[in-house]
């Protein structure tokens, strides 16, 4: 096996040096898998995807980051906020949808909360609810599996978006 010299700054050897312990003492192994990862993700680059980090929980939730390409998005309002839905093919091919709820106000007034009209404002039993945000990533195999997520208009524009290849390369 070859042997290659790596000069390491003083700054980063306590990176180096806790690399090689979680490598159990193989830090050529470390060195590799991380080379390995670099690549892989300049190459899924490279080939047009691009690196999706979204929100996912209640509230300001956690963040998930992921490979993909955008394949198609939707947003809409109504009574219940709004809801946006997104839909990213995976380096993978697997489909990743992120579908977001905005918070939502509820406000009632009256004893039994059906006062409406002007006499809302004056009722003194007034209430207003508030239902956080929240958000899901949800990753499926295939397009069957995908149907069910996404609204019937959605999925035929993610199904006729797809067979479009991330990047062409064209001799001209």
């Amino acid at each position: 096996m070859p042997n290659k010299t790596i000069y390491v700054s003083d700054a980063d050897l306590p990176v180096y040096a806790r690399a090689q312990e979680v490598a159990g003492g193989n830090l050529s192994r470390a060195i590799s898998e991380a080379l390995r990862r670099y690549v892989e993700h300049h190459d899924a680059l490279d080939g047009g995807y691009e690196e999706v980090t979204v929100r996912v929980g209640t509230g300001k939730g956690r963040t998930q980051r992921f490979l993909g390409v955008l394949l198609a998005e939707t947003q809409h309002s109504g009574g219940e906020g709004t809801e946006h839905i997104s839909v990213y093919r995976t380096r993978a091919g697997r489909y990743a949808v992120h579908h977001e709820r905005s918070a939502v106000h509820t406000w009632t007034a009256g004893k039994d909360g059906t006062a409406t009209g002007w006499r809302k404002h004056l009722s003194a039993d007034q209430q207003h609810t508030t239902t956080p945000a929240s958000a899901t990533l949800t990753v499926v195999d295939d397009r069957d599996a995908l149907a069910p997520l996404v609204p019937a208009q959605m999925y035929e524009l993610v199904t006729a978006t797809d067979e479009v290849p991330v990047v062409e390369d064209l001799d001209i």
